[in-house]
């Protein structure tokens, strides 16, 4: 009988946990891409003790020059913005910049201690009017101090994210259709040629004058907000249209013989068979969608004055004070953030779906 060396065993049990191990790596590996943290898999690989010179260079390939180039960036403009004067003064540089936020922060800080006060002393008020038995005269009014940067940050992801629903629900029935039967493709294609590179700029007076001819202004929404968001819609439905119809019409042949097979119904052939083939394109129609609509979006509130980083931008470049042009910066560099976000959230949408249909 053969003795089995305890060390032996030691050394399977720790071989089976490092490869345990790499294989969660390599299945965390594809939400890293999709959240953009590919960099995390070559240091968890190191970590693990995997070729760590291999990859040290993946890690600088991913996070390194990443890194470099930013910084980089930074130095340069910190060295180029104090050269270049305009109405407003020196371009800011990073430093300036920053400190706006931190200026932003506390104003919004402070905006929410007014609010919170205006509230308790209605409610002071109120109480002791109840107590007085005069409740006739309690009211409830609602704060209409000036919004924080929060606040228009979040009106316009609100509006952009109405806008680009009520598109979708528009163009990809529409995009399914056309890709089905060639006689609404014919139909709708000069459509899109007319008013896909229509500006938001155009657009814009045409809905303001209608949503104020048919909306009442006592409805669910502001008119402001129905404003940006329809243009955001009239601007952004095109590529999720094109995308689609592109997609439906390009599915296997031998796909669409089957279903006259078995007869499926024209629902269940959507459902079971378009759809699943035509999702990839679909969803990269939705990427761009909505990057056009936030976009579109910021153009729209400046020029409307509609609430919004848009608005914010636009009171800022008029204010014309030695911090109007550090704000308008940390509003370009917020505009920017979130539409990287937005995209990866389309994406990591688009993965979890791609990951069901697979499965």
């Amino acid at each position: 009988m053969t003795a089995i060396d305890p060390s032996d065993l030691q050394d399977d049990a720790r071989e089976v946990r490092r490869q345990r191990f790499f294989t969660r790596i390599n299945t965390a590996d594809k939400w890293f891409q999709v959240l953009g943290l590919a960099w995390l898999t070559p240091v968890l690989r190191a970590a693990a003790g995997d070729n760590p010179r291999a990859q040290g260079k993946e890690i600088w390939r991913l996070l390194g020059i990443p890194l470099l180039a930013i910084g980089l960036f930074l130095a340069a403009w910190a060295a180029l913005a104090p050269t270049v004067q305009t109405s407003l003064g020196a371009i800011p540089g990073p430093v300036q910049v920053w400190e706006q936020v931190g200026n932003l922060n506390d104003d919004a800080i402070r905006e929410r201690e007014k609010e919170a006060a205006f509230y308790v002393r209605q409610d002071e008020r109120n109480a002791k009017l109840i107590a007085e038995g005069k409740e006739d005269r309690v009211k409830e009014r609602i704060y209409t101090g000036k919004p924080t940067y929060y606040d228009q940050i979040w009106t316009s992801i609100k509006t952009v994210f109405f806008g680009f629903l009520l598109a979708s629900v528009i163009a990809i029935p529409l995009g399914i259709a056309a890709g089905l039967s060639p006689i609404v493709s014919a139909a709708i294609n000069p459509l899109i040629q007319i008013f896909k590179p229509v500006s938001p700029l155009a657009w814009l007076p045409i809905v303001t004058m209608v949503v104020s001819a048919t909306y009442a202004s006592d409805g669910w929404f502001a008119k402001s907000f129905l404003n940006s968001a329809i243009t955001v819609t009239l601007c952004s439905l095109w590529p999720t249209l094109i995308n689609t119809t592109l997609g439906v019409s390009s599915i296997d042949k031998d796909l669409v013989s089957v279903s006259k097979v078995l007869k499926m119904n024209t629902w269940t052939k959507v459902t079971k068979l378009v759809l699943p083939s035509a999702l990839p394109l679909i969803f990269t129609g939705l990427r761009l969608s909505l990057g056009v609509g936030w976009m579109v979006l910021i153009a729209a509130e400046m020029l409307a004055q509609n609430p919004g980083l848009g608005k914010f931008v636009w009171d800022e470049f008029q204010n014309g004070s030695s911090q109007s042009l550090a704000k308008i910066m940390v509003a370009v560099f917020t505009i920017g953030i979130i539409g990287f976000l937005l995209d990866r959230l389309m994406y990591a949408i688009q993965s979890m779906f791609t990951f069901t249909n697979n499965r």
